[in-house]
């Protein structure tokens, strides 16, 4: 086998991925996290990729590409019907049922995420264990600008919250966050 072209599958699962990266780097272009560096908001997706893939051992491509993409729908002008034309239905799916539904009071929403999180596909329970892993790791180390202590804890206790409600789906990960947690400020 030519060592510079991959077996199908494997190029298929790479093209995949790299679609989704440059599609949520595309939709986040003008976007910045909140920390105080303003770091650029396309870390946070392919840092979900990396704890998925890296800490977790998933090797799935679409839990990865909606990985990298489960932030478009909240975040930017992307529509769910754009996500199935460039991505399927199947990836499109997953995204939307990790997409806070931002017309609604934050407090409802942070409810509905709880409720939502044990009735997830287990794909989507992957990517918000993921998201939830990171949020609170980026609190630890770089918190949104004028965030309060009482404001960080009260994250990291609803932050676990929904990951208590997808305990069962992958037991490293749901470690990781255990990790996370206990550094609670």
């Amino acid at each position: 086998m030519d060592l510079l072209e991959p077996p199908d599958t494997a190029s298929a699962t790479t093209d995949l991925i790299l679609r989704a990266v440059a599609f949520a780097a595309h939709k986040h272009r003008d976007q910045r996290r909140k920390d105080t560096e303003a770091s650029p908001y396309i870390n946070h997706p392919i840092e979900l990729a990396h704890v998925l893939w890296d800490e977790g051992g998933v090797r799935d491509p679409v839990v990865i590409a909606a990985a990298l993409l489960h932030d478009t729908l909240e975040d930017t002008e992307t529509s769910w019907q754009e996500l199935r034309g460039e991505f399927g239905e199947e990836i499109a799916d997953i995204v939307l049922e990790v997409t806070d539904t931002k017309w609604l009071d934050k407090k409802v929403r942070k409810r509905l995420q709880v409720a939502r999180a044990r009735h997830s596909s287990e794909r989507a329970r992957l990517v918000k264990l993921a998201d939830k892993i990171c949020n609170v790791r980026d609190l630890g180390t770089r918190a949104p600008k004028g965030w309060s202590l009482e404001r960080k804890r009260e994250y990291f206790d609803w932050a676990k919250e929904v990951v208590d409600r997808l305990r069962g789906t992958h037991a490293e990960l749901e470690r990781r966050f255990d990790e996370v947690y206990a550094l609670k400020p």
